[in-house]
C-alpha cells in the first residue's frame, strides 16, 4: 500500500504515452495511498474508495505510515551500511517528503536515483518536485513513466540507463506494490527479471500487504481494490519469501514492517500492522 503499480505500460514516456491519459474514473492504488497518508493529490473517487476501506481496515493509515518508516530505515541502511549509490524504486507513488533521493542524499549526497511509477500523475508531480528543488536531471535522479508487468522495458528504458549503471551494485526498491500484482501477472518470472539484471552487491527492499494477522483475512479490504486500476492480492508470509528468491535476507528476516529494526519500541496500543518487509543481498 505504498504506491501504485509501479511503472505502468512497457516503454512508457513518450508524448504518445497512453499513461500521459489520467483516468479519474477509477480509484487509482497511488491517490489511494496518498490519500491515506494526508495528501491533497487524489481525487473524489479515490477518497471514496479510501474511505471504504478504512471502515473494514481501520489501521490502514498506521500501516501506511509504518511502511513508509520501514522504507526510510531500509534505504538509510542500504546507504550508509551496504555503500549503495544507485536506487532504483520502482511503484515510488506520489512524492511525499523525505522521499527516497533525500533520504540517501543525507548520507551519501552522490547517490542516483531512477523512479519509476505508472500513474501520469506521479510522473506529473515528481517532476515538477525535481524541477523546483536542487534535485534535477543532472544531478542523477530521474523520474519514469513505465510498467513493472513489463520489467524488461522498466530495465532498458534510457532514462533508468542514464541513471543506473547495471554493473554496479544497485538498490531496488518495491515497497508495497508487488501486492498490485496478480498471480496472472506472473509475479514471480517479474521480480526474477529485476533479480537477475542486478549484480553482486546489490539489494532488494521489499514490503507486500498480507491478511495474516487478522482473523478476517482482511479480504473486505482488499475487495475494495476490485475496483481500482489495479486489484490487491494479499500473500502470506511464505509467499512473500518466494520473491526475494536466492538473495540473503538480513537479520531480522522477513517481518511486519513495524518490526525490522525499529528506531524505537512499538507504542502500547498500535493495532497489527499487515505488511510484511524485507532487505536482502545479492551474494556472489
Amino acid at each position: 500500500m505504498t504506491s501504485s503499480l509501479s511503472g505502468s505500460g512497457g516503454a512508457g514516456g513518450g508524448t504518445g504515452s497512453p499513461f500521459l491519459k489520467i483516468d479519474t474514473s477509477k480509484p487509482h492504488p497511488a491517490r489511494m495511498y496518498d490519500y491515506f497518508l494526508g495528501g491533497k493529490d487524489n481525487y473524489e473517487v479515490d477518497r471514496d474508495a479510501a474511505e471504504q476501506f478504512i471502515k473494514v481496515a481501520p489501521e490502514v493509515r498506521d500501516g501506511v505510515r509504518a511502511n513508509r518508516r520501514f522504507m526510510h530505515r531500509a534505504v538509510r541502511h542500504v546507504v550508509a551500511e551496504g555503500g549503495i549509490r544507485q536506487i532504483l524504486d520502482i511503484g515510488t507513488g506520489l512524492p511525499t517528503e523525505p522521499n527516497v533521493h533525500q533520504i540517501a542524499h543525507a548520507t551519501a549526497p552522490g547517490t542516483r536515483v531512477a523512479y519509476v511509477d505508472n500513474d501520469p500523475i506521479v510522473s506529473t508531480h515528481s517532476m515538477a518536485l525535481m524541477a523546483h528543488s536542487d534535485t534535477g536531471a543532472d544531478s542523477g535522479t530521474s523520474v519514469v513513466l513505465a510498467d513493472l508487468r513489463d520489467p524488461r522495458a522498466v530495465l532498458d528504458h534510457p532514462d533508468v540507463r542514464r541513471i543506473i549503471d547495471f554493473d554496479r551494485p544497485v538498490a531496488l526498491l518495491l515497497v508495497a506494490v508487488v501486492h498490485f500484482l496478480a498471480e496472472a501477472d506472473d509475479p514471480d518470472a517479474v521480480i526474477a527479471t529485476l533479480r537477475d539484471a542486478l549484480p553482486t552487491g546489490s539489494y532488494l527492499v521489499l514490503s507486500h500487504a498480507t491478511g495474516d494477522v487478522h482473523e478476517d483475512r482482511r479480504e473486505d479490504a482488499a475487495s475494495v481494490y476490485k475496483k481500482a486500476s489495479a486489484s490487491m492480492n494479499l500473500r502470506s508470509r511464505a509467499r512473500v519469501l518466494d520473491f526475494f528468491g536466492d538473495f540473503t535476507l538480513l537479520d531480522p528476516g522477513l517481518v511486519l514492517v513495524p518490526d525490522w529494526r525499529p528506531d524505537e519500541p512499538a507504542r502500547p496500543g498500535t493495532p497489527p500492522i499487515g505488511i510484511y518487509g524485507g532487505v536482502a543481498r545479492k551474494d556472489g
